[in-house]
């Protein structure tokens, strides 16, 4: 399976975020899968790829033509695909995943998540989403998409678009067997 991997570029991340996703990484290798990322060779992005690599893995990064510059881009992956804009490259990260696993980031990881999420309410793709909660990083995040069902800005159907988990295994357990949970078109709810 080809697993989007999202995540924050900073170098400036806390080491025990950069292990864990390390290691996120290696056990998405050793059960088989590959890694589409941004291309990023620091970061969550850095991390999720060296320990994909170190796992025997293969690791697609996709970048626009823009970031091509020293030490900004993984040396190490084993495709890498340019684009001239950012949305170019999240549409192509998007085609080539069959499921999307988002890391802790910032404004950029977030709008990776909420763009799939969006587009798998509407039907358009029906790929699985999980949510690396780190240290419980994402727990706000949670509960804001908790609060908009309860203050009717989503249906509760959309609670089940996506999975979060701290735990390495169980995110990528699901990813592997989630049943499609995507809302078909016609059963679509809108406020």
């Amino acid at each position: 399976m080809n697993i989007c991997v999202y995540g924050a570029s900073s170098p400036a991340i806390a080491k025990s975020y950069v292990n864990s996703t390390e290691e996120l990484g290696a056990k998405l290798a050793a059960r088989g899968h590959h890694m589409i990322f941004g291309g990023g060779a620091q970061g969550l992005m850095g991390a999720a790829a060296r320990g994909v690599k170190a796992g025997g893995g293969r690791v697609v990064g996709i970048a626009p033509s823009f970031f091509n510059v020293d030490g900004v881009l993984f040396q190490h992956c084993d495709e890498l695909l340019y684009t001239e804009t950012m949305r170019e490259r999240k549409q192509k990260m998007e085609e080539l995943a069959d499921a999307f696993l988002v890391t802790p980031g910032g404004p950029g990881t977030l709008d990776e998540f909420f763009e799939v999420l969006t587009l798998k309410q509407l039907g358009r793709h029906t790929k699985p989403i999980a949510v690396f909660n780190i240290h419980g990083y994402y727990n706000d995040l949670k509960k804001q998409l908790e609060s908009m069902v309860e203050k009717l800005f989503m249906p509760p159907e959309n609670l089940k678009l996506f999975f979060f988990s701290e735990n390495p295994d169980k995110l990528l357990e699901y990813l592997e067997t989630h049943c499609d949970g995507s809302v078909a078109p016609e059963q679509m709810k809108f406020f």
